[in-house]
């Protein structure tokens, strides 16, 4: 039976779901928010490819800081520079819209500086015998969150004329990310250990053994993971605003999905076989692509609801065995124990790689075609980006990785157990 989780794991708990809480708050609007002050697909995808960019960027930089500094004080930095983010938006209002770049720095910043702090924080606090109830606590709060804040946040924009709904919802944000900071002054300050190696990805890329060639097959299979995000993290939510013109339907929307979501990777995660995840794996990617397929014959409120529905019911299928898989990998062999923090940020390089790559076609439509089917092809060209990653993986699923028997492998697959989330 696990233990009761201590006064440590408590606080980080704590701040996981204030953090959460405040970004979904908030976060879900922001391209709505732009949009709606420059009436431009640009402006959004500008500040996503500066958020994917510096978000990768600071990852990777603060592989040293965590790794031999102190971690709280890079999470700190990423609750103060999501406040800040915030403060610039309150302060600048619709002419927010006229520096998306700068926001979208600052915003990558942030978020890079805390997710990167927080995986080695909670790695420490949490033991193998509080583990599994920490993690189901966490992915309780975390759903809850995403699937409560959109939808208050969408009705509060609705009810309250002008910018105020926007106002209210960037300064409860703004807050909230104080609170995060303010909170982990009571985290225990653990010693650093180890040395960062900077080079490490690329050796792993340059190495031609046979385990380096398997993390070159993760290394596209996450791109290609990574390229279908870049557009549908920030675009979907917009798609629904332009389409109904109605903050609260955008919430309603993310409500719904958020919903299906949580059942189908708590079903998909119950009952999934490792012997059945290239199966797996190719039904979602398949069918992640042919959901897209009715936005040729319209692109209304309905479809998209029934989008939402769909996405978020087949997402596990595809991202819970390659996610799986990558974390089989990481907890094999004694090195790749040692080096947990170069292999994490490894797999958000690809991610960010391919975040930034998924944008290429989204400004060529932005730029010189800006019609309605040319949005779906769009959508169609990054939705089947999966099925490549599924090429890549499909011969990683025919090897046995063992555990390694070391002390850290059931902290190192902690670190790297997913977080619940709605791609849709």
């Amino acid at each position: 039976m696990a233990k009761v989780l201590d006064r440590q794991a408590l606080l980080l708990l704590a701040i996981y779901v204030s953090f959460g809480f405040a970004n979904a708050l908030s976060g879900t609007f922001i391209p709505v928010y732009l949009w709606k002050a420059s009436g431009s697909y640009l402006t959004v995808a500008l500040f996503a490819l500066a958020q994917y960019s510096i978000g990768g960027l600071t990852f990777y930089l603060c592989g040293k800081w965590i790794k031999e500094g102190n971690k709280l004080n890079c999470l700190r930095a990423g609750c103060l520079l999501s406040g800040v983010f915030y403060c610039l938006v309150l302060w600048m209002q619709e002419s927010a819209s006229q520096l998306p770049f700068i926001l979208g720095i600052i915003s990558g910043a942030g978020l890079g500086c805390y997710w990167v702090a927080y995986n080695l924080i909670y790695f420490e606090i949490t033991e193998p015998d509080t583990r599994d109830r920490f993690n189901g606590t966490q992915g309780l709060l975390g759903a809850g969150s995403g699937i409560i804040a959109p939808w208050m946040s969408g009705l509060l924009i609705s009810w309250l004329a002008g910018q105020r709904g926007y106002t209210l919802i960037f300064t409860a944000s703004l807050l909230i990310f104080a609170c995060c900071g303010a909170l982990s002054f009571f985290i225990k300050k653990r010693p650093p250990q180890g040395t960062y190696d900077w080079l490490y990805p690329l050796k792993r890329w340059r190495n031609h053994t046979e385990e380096n060639k398997q993390w070159r097959y993760v290394f596209g299979a996450v791109t290609m993971q990574g390229i279908r995000e870049g557009v549908f993290m920030f675009l979907i939510n917009l798609v629904v605003f332009v389409a109904t013109r109605d903050e609260a339907k955008v919430g309603t929307y993310t409500l719904v999905a958020s919903l299906t979501s949580l059942v189908s990777f708590w079903l998909v995660g119950r009952f999934i076989k490792p012997s059945f995840r290239k199966y797996a794996m190719l039904i979602g990617v398949i069918f992640l692509s042919l959901v897209i397929i009715p936005f040729f014959w319209r692109i209304d409120y309905r479809a998209l609801i029934m989008f939402g529905v769909g996405t978020s019911l087949l997402y596990p299928l595809y991202i819970i065995p390659i996610t799986s898989k990558v974390f089989d990998m990481i907890g094999s062999t004694k090195e790749s124990v040692a080096h947990r923090e170069e292999l994490i940020i490894f797999r958000e390089i690809a991610l960010t790689l391919g975040r930034v790559v998924g944008l290429i076609p989204f400004f060529i439509y932005v730029l010189w075609v800006n019609t309605e089917v040319g949005l779906v092809w769009v959508l169609l060209l990054v939705g089947c980006a999966p099925i490549i990653g599924w090429f890549f993986m499909r011969p990683l699923f025919h090897i046995q990785h063992k555990r390694y028997s070391g002390d850290d492998v059931g902290k190192t697959q902690a670190v790297l157990k997913p977080k619940p989330q709605s791609e849709a």
